[in-house]
């Protein structure tokens, strides 16, 4: 018989098998539930952080073929759990299950359906210079000396063990939160959220879900390994937020039932169909004039602003609705050198996008983050690419943008590269560290957060410029968007994104630094391209599950 350990406990409880007295008892828990509907869900932001939860466990089972066998394992599981819950008055638990074939996160995720909520992120994992993410993790089964070292690539996630949200500032006390759920001994257990670019401007209406910040730690997770997957489930309860272990694991059933164990092969490429309209705000007209107000602020001698980045929202309608993780897995296609992102609230729009900014990764007490700046497209020939790439780095104007989106007390200038994407090039350098403490994570995060490359510096004077001069909710575009976990963390910056909503199509953004030099068509110009990646791949050819035809199933 296989207990149930908790390391933060001295007690366990059997896992396998159950009585047939125990098996008696879960029917009737069944019968209790069977018309009950779960509609409150657990924010952990309204428990007390200073108090530690009960137990912290993950727990690997057997690994089986495919996506529908480690289903079946789960359900299994899931059952004899509801005959033996746990004696603690709370906890999070986590239950994993490896297969045996290295199947796409993004390809589990949009089989699911879009009702609950869902997130997505995966990491840099084709760095040439190796600075991708690559978190090592030990897969086995607990009884087992056996373990194998895998690297995550990508994550999806539905539904919402946890949640953590509030309308406030992301503060300490809300970090504190967040890491009361986490543990270094279970590295996959992690928070998946946004941040709110600026939390004290005022909350439009299409970011109204998404509060002034939002985690979640996936009820049903989808983890895409190199060389192989991992279907995993997690639970979460406290009883001192009157969310108890019974309305846990009722909840995780509910999600369970519209789980699809059916994965189909995406078509990562656009069909061509004609966007029906597009509208910016600002136009063009009042993108000039403020673009020129900047400029004249920056040059007047009493001023402190040396750089402001100014950004444009582009509201793009087409002929049906866009499949926001379709497009998104066709976002990969275009960046295998950048971070794809999807976070999308329970019934609130969601949240994509394809950035090539990370704003810091933690491991253990070490970080590391970048700066990115100036953009120019690529050349049609590698001769007129090498060009351009001169150009960019010759450039004073682009040299002064480069050089106050490293730091704003810089004591050694860093190396000064171009970063080549697909479609664009930008200047580029590394920075990395150590910190005192883990608790220094925090204190991180709201000191490069925003950074110069997204708001301008002064940071302060530049923040109140755009709150007074941009016209639309930037939202989380340009905030943080990760993952905390227990030994490690990591957040990009949230450009080349967009906000999919349902029957209003998507808000596109993208920003441009305003420095002295700098010119409103150029800097137009500049928007036209960082936003081309999106514009180019609507509306996608991707037929919802129902009316699949000639194309390849996973399993």
């Amino acid at each position: 018989m296989q207990d149930f350990l908790f390391p933060s406990q001295s007690h366990s409880f059997p896992l396998f098998p159950p009585t047939v007295s125990q098996l008696k008892e879960c029917l009737k828990m069944e019968q209790k539930y069977e018309t009950r509907r779960v509609v409150a869900l657990m924010n952990g932001c309204e428990g007390d952080p200073k108090l530690p939860i009960g137990s912290i466990e993950t727990r690997t089972l057997t690994a089986v073929p495919s996506p529908s066998k480690a289903m079946e394992t789960l359900d299994v599981a899931i059952r004899e759990l509801k005959c033996n819950p746990p004696p603690l008055p709370s906890g999070i638990l986590r239950l994993q299950v490896p297969i045996e074939e290295q199947i796409e996160a993004i390809e589990w995720l949009h089989a699911q359906h879009d009702n609950l909520p869902r997130c997505f992120f995966s990491g840099r994992r084709s760095r040439a210079n190796g600075n991708g993410s690559n978190l090592l993790m030990d897969i086995g089964n607990g009884n087992s000396d056996t373990s194998f070292t895998h690297n995550l690539v990508g994550a999806a996630g539905v539904g919402s063990a946890v949640f953590f949200q509030q309308l406030h500032p992301f503060s300490y006390h809300d970090w504190r939160s967040i890491k009361r759920f986490l543990s270094a001994k279970c590295p996959l257990i992690r928070a998946y959220g946004a941040i709110r670019f600026d939390a004290t401007a005022n909350i439009s209406p299409e970011w109204k879900a998404f509060g002034s910040f939002y985690f979640m730690v996936p009820q049903v997770e989808f983890d895409e390994l190199e060389g192989s997957s991992m279907l995993a489930i997690t639970i979460a309860w406290d009883n001192a937020l009157s969310w108890t272990w019974d309305e846990a694991i009722h909840s995780l059933e509910t999600t369970m039932q519209q789980i699809a164990s059916v994965v189909v092969k995406l078509k990562k490429e656009a069909s061509g169909e004609p966007i029906l309209s597009k509208t910016h705000v600002p136009n063009k007209t009042h993108w000039d004039l403020a673009v020129k107000k900047a400029l004249q602020e920056i040059n007047t001698s009493s001023s402190q602003l040396i750089k402001v980045v100014l950004a444009r929202s582009s509201r793009i309608l087409t002929a049906t609705n866009i499949d926001p993780i379709a497009w998104l897995a066709c976002l990969q296609v275009e960046g295998e050198d950048a971070y794809q992102f999807c976070l999308q609230p329970p019934n609130g729009p969601a949240f994509v996008g394809n950035t090539p900014e990370r704003l810091f990764h933690r491991k253990w007490l070490s970080i590391s983050s970048e700066a990115l700046a100036a953009t120019r497209a690529r050349g049609e020939s590698s001769d007129l690419d090498l060009q351009i790439e001169h150009d960019l780095l010759s450039s004073p104007k682009d040299h002064l943008e480069f050089t106050v989106s490293v730091c704003d007390r810089v004591v050694v200038e860093p190396k000064k590269t171009v970063r080549k994407l697909r479609r664009i090039q930008h200047l580029y350098a590394q920075l990395s560290g150590n910190l005192r403490r883990e608790d220094d994570e925090f204190e991180i995060l709201s000191s490069l957060h925003p950074t110069p490359a997204v708001c301008g510096l002064p940071r302060e004077a530049a923040r109140l410029f755009i709150s007074e001069t941009e016209m639309f909710d930037r939202g989380m575009y340009a905030g943080p968007v990760g993952w905390f976990g227990g030994g490690e963390s990591e957040f990009a910056v949230g450009i080349r994104s967009a906000l999919v909503e349902k029957d209003s199509g998507a808000l596109a953004y993208a920003g441009t630094g305003i420095v002295e030099g700098s010119n409103p068509s150029s800097e137009w110009d500049e928007l036209e391209l960082k936003t081309s990646q999106c514009t180019k791949l609507l509306q996608l050819e991707v037929p919802k599950q129902s009316k699949v035809e000639n194309l390849e199933i996973i399993y």
